[in-house]
């Protein structure tokens, strides 16, 4: 993609929205959908880089409750004809097919590669990348079994939502509450996970959510890790002008 002069290339990541709960996290949603108005004059694309819903399960003819005001303005955004890409997260990693249906918003399940004006990214949520976290990604396997998938579906949307929503909260593999303070640059494993991709192919740019923290580590020659932090405590995202890449806050 060549980004046409004036525009920008905008990246979001770890809103959790609906967490703790629907109402406690509205301000929240607020706040992101006055973001996407804001960027939406000059926005060339828009990378939705998981963990948009705190919990997001489709059963065949139900989707949950909430999350209108975002829904909308991502359906009005896409139908104005600004590409907008999505990449599951570990909290919505059971999103099948509403967004491209529904929303025209392709969906991504693992890390991809793109080019914006001759610089290559590696983009993706993050989650399971690099060394350590070995509970998560054995957890991981048995969540996007299709028989897992199949079997929850048998509960009904209720208690489905309510018993996940538990978890996404209390499970500390889910949440990861216990994993969102800074690791030092040597040590942070999503920076391990792009140095090791380096030894085979260049990269200008990995970007990626999940770890909630603003970050921004030179992880080898003309390369750069970002991380782009939450829609929580930060509110922080990050903007590709076509020649460099920063992150910023929002502010209202």
């Amino acid at each position: 993609m060549q980004i046409p002069a004036g525009k920008k290339i905008y990246f979001s990541s770890d809103n959790h929205l609906g967490a703790p709960t629907l109402e406690a996290s509205r301000p929240r949603e607020k706040k992101f959908v006055a973001w996407l108005d804001e960027i939406k004059g000059d926005a060339a694309a828009i990378f939705l880089l998981g963990d948009l819903f705190d919990f997001w399960f489709e059963y065949k003819t139900v989707v949950p409750r909430g999350f209108t005001r975002v829904l909308g303005k991502l359906a009005e955004i896409s139908d104005s004809g600004i590409p907008i890409y999505f990449f599951v997260g570990n909290h919505d990693l059971w999103m099948n097919d509403y967004f491209e249906t529904e929303l025209n918003i392709p969906v991504y399940r693992d890390v991809k590669e793109f080019t914006f004006n001759d610089k290559t990214f590696l983009i993706g949520h993050g989650d399971g990348k690099g060394p350590g976290d070995k509970g998560y990604k054995r957890m991981k396997k048995v969540f996007i079994n299709p028989f897992s998938k199949w079997l929850y579906r048998w509960l009904h949307p209720d208690w489905g939502m309510r018993f996940a929503q538990y978890l996404s909260v209390k499970n500390k593999l889910i949440s990861g509450d216990e994993d969102k303070k800074f690791l030092g640059e040597d040590y942070e494993w999503l920076a391990i996970y792009a140095r090791r991709k380096l030894e085979t192919k260049h990269y200008d740019y990995f970007v990626f959510g999940h770890r909630h923290l603003p970050m921004e580590i030179n992880v080898g020659a003309q390369s750069t890790y970002f991380n782009l932090g939450d829609w929580i405590h930060h509110f922080t995202y990050g903007v590709f002008d076509g020649e460099q890449f920063t992150l910023k806050e929002f502010k209202v």
